[in-house]
């Protein structure tokens, strides 16, 4: 939307609240990110729009990365953690 890439919408095709909510909590971590919220665009369809606004010159798909990479982080964390704990779970 922006011309300067400091304000943002990400479409996010075949996604829902799970992604959403939880993307926008890593974001909204960051300091330099002045706006970050999603919406669904219609019940019917499975995509969010999803939005970010920063301050300053940073480019809004470096805090859409590195939200992407520390969610990550922390989905292998919990799976990893989980495996330690119940390891005849984890083989399928």
């Amino acid at each position: 939307d922006g011309t300067d890439g400091n304000c943002v919408t990400f479409v996010l095709h075949d996604e829902d609240h799970t992604l959403g909510n939880s993307l926008r909590y890593m974001v909204m971590k960051n300091p330099d990110v002045e706006f970050c919220g999603y919406c669904i665009t219609h019940p019917s369809e499975s995509k969010i729009n999803f939005r970010i606004q920063t301050r300053g010159a940073l480019p809004a798909v470096e805090p859409f990365r590195k939200g992407l990479n520390d969610l990550m982080g922390v989905c292998q964390h919990v799976l990893s953690t989980f495996e330690v704990r119940h390891p005849w779970r984890a083989q399928g």
